[in-house]
């Protein structure tokens, strides 16, 4: 069976032009319709590799309700297909370090088989304007420049998900010594996290989306 695909579209006009597309595509011959909340988690339990294409601005949870979701199937990849999505939600979503893929209803059909094609590929597509959101108010290059070459090799080391000990292990350091370039860089960048420090390097362009999320 070819990876299942769940289509979560309770707009009609939509959802059968989506249905057409998956079908010329032939990337998938598991569709699986759903229009509400339960059914959608039903299907994500049943089938958790699923891709789901998901018009949250028409479904019945709110957007902590759908988060919670995406966290506990982490091997499903979702694409958010609406309307209009608000800048604070798609910031939310951009950087919470779950697989959304967005395209935006106004967005052409190649654009929609683009976010389709690379969903099956595992990877994730973002259209102009979750782009702009997501690099807007990008960080001064000159704060970046304040970093030594090694710490920004730990920037990107980490903004790729590694820990301490694996970027130690795998440049052949100590410990100590990637502890403390990593103290260093967020005390020269102003952040205190590991979240704030992968915002950081999407933002500042420093690592980009694929990277990230393989």
């Amino acid at each position: 069976m070819k990876q299942p695909f769940i289509l979560a579209d309770n707009q009609d006009i939509t959802r059968i032009g989506i249905l057409s597309i998956l079908n010329e595509s032939e990337l998938t011959d598991v569709i699986f319709e759903v229009s509400a909340r339960t059914e959608l988690m039903e299907k994500l339990v049943k089938y958790p590799n699923s891709i789901v294409l998901l018009d949250y601005t028409l479904f019945d949870f709110s957007d902590s309700q759908m988060m919670n979701m995406k966290q506990r199937h982490q091997q499903s990849l979702w694409i958010l297909f609406s309307e209009e999505l608000s800048k604070h939600f798609l910031r939310q979503v951009l950087h919470s370090g779950q697989l959304f893929g967005v395209v935006m209803k106004t967005d052409t059909k190649d654009d929609i088989i683009q976010a389709i094609t690379k969903a099956f590929r595992g990877e994730v597509y973002l259209c102009d304007t979750a782009k702009q959101i997501l690099y807007e108010d990008v960080p001064s290059h000159r704060t970046y420049d304040k970093l030594t070459a090694s710490e920004r090799l730990v920037l990107y080391e980490i903004a790729k998900g590694k820990t301490t000990k694996e970027i130690a292990y795998e440049q052949n350091l100590s410990f100590h010594t990637i502890n403390t370039h990593r103290r260093n860089l967020f005390r020269k960048l102003e952040i205190n996290n590991i979240h704030e420090a992968t915002k950081y390097a999407l933002r500042a362009g420093i690592i980009d989306l694929t990277e990230y999320y393989i």
